[in-house]
């Protein structure tokens, strides 16, 4: 069954949401949640395949303003981190599904955690990947500078330059990616560039950067009562691996698991690690 996928367009909170789901819908549901200006692809099928075929339902999906859902004028979305909260808890809805264990990166982390404190009933197990702790008030490492350089230069960019773009997005995926293995950037140029056309651009995912919310969990993580893992690399340029720890050390009973060398990413090269803890948690 991990070989079969489907397709389905959710619709609800005046979105339509783009979904896909990889395996036995009978099996424990695990629901993904991706990060800034991101679709679901950076979900890559083959990672969504080897969860699928380690016994779980797997699905993913196409956050506002990314791939095929709902997109907005870029500027000013007039919706929240809150919203998108709303909007995986939609996901599981049209699937009939209760409660899922719940996988969010980066943005998608901290999306992940407004859902597990406002819905914890629709939450089996929550696992945390490169992302920030949110509503604790602490005062962690910054973005790098060599990163804060280069996001400066998105504003000099035609975003409707299909080339620029595709150029600009593939330094920063070797920015942000890991010291340890090998970046192959011919390989990630061509993704990005599919991810670019399925999309139809990338102009109003960078709504993303702009987007408030969490307002109602504001030091509530301490309390989160679902089974935590969180997985962060050593050098994420982004969030510091200091943020991930700073989640763990919040949640009692939380599994700290670091990836040594790791970036802001999912490289292949460590998803053995990283699949084999996230079907250990979601047990």
């Amino acid at each position: 069954m991990a070989e079969v996928k489907s397709e389905k367009i959710v619709s609800a909170n005046g979105v339509t949401i783009a979904t896909e789901a990889f395996g036995d819908p009978a099996a424990p549901p695990v629901l993904l949640i991706m990060g800034a200006m991101a679709s679901m692809l950076w979900w890559p099928d083959a990672f969504c395949r080897k969860l699928a075929a380690s016994g779980r339902y797997v699905i993913r999906y196409d956050n506002r303003d990314t791939g095929l859902s709902t997109k907005y004028a870029p500027g000013n979305p007039p919706y929240s981190m809150d919203d998108m909260a709303g909007d995986a808890v939609a996901v599981l809805d049209a699937y009939g599904i209760a409660a899922a264990n719940i996988v969010g990166m980066s943005l998608g982390g901290m999306i992940a955690q407004i859902v597990a404190l406002s819905n914890p009933a629709r939450v089996s197990s929550l696992t945390l990947v490169s992302t920030t702790p949110i509503g604790l008030g602490l005062e962690l490492p910054p973005i790098s500078a060599a990163y804060m350089e280069h996001a400066a230069s998105a504003e000099s960019l035609d975003w409707s330059d299909r080339a620029q773009v595709i150029d600009f997005m593939a330094r920063d995926a070797r920015i942000i990616a890991s010291t340890a293995h090998p970046h192959d950037a011919d390989r990630i140029r061509a993704f990005i560039g599919r991810d670019y056309d399925r999309s139809g651009g990338l102009l109003s995912a960078t709504n993303h950067f702009m987007l408030q919310g969490g307002d109602s969990i504001k030091g509530k993580l301490k309390s989160l009562k679902v089974p935590l893992l969180v997985i962060h690399g050593t050098t994420d340029p982004i969030f510091s691996v200091e943020h991930g720890m700073a989640i763990a050390d919040a949640v009692a009973g939380s599994e700290f698991l670091p990836i040594t060398g790791g970036g802001h990413e999912l490289h292949g090269d460590d998803w053995g690690i990283i699949l084999a803890a996230i079907t250990r948690h979601t047990t």
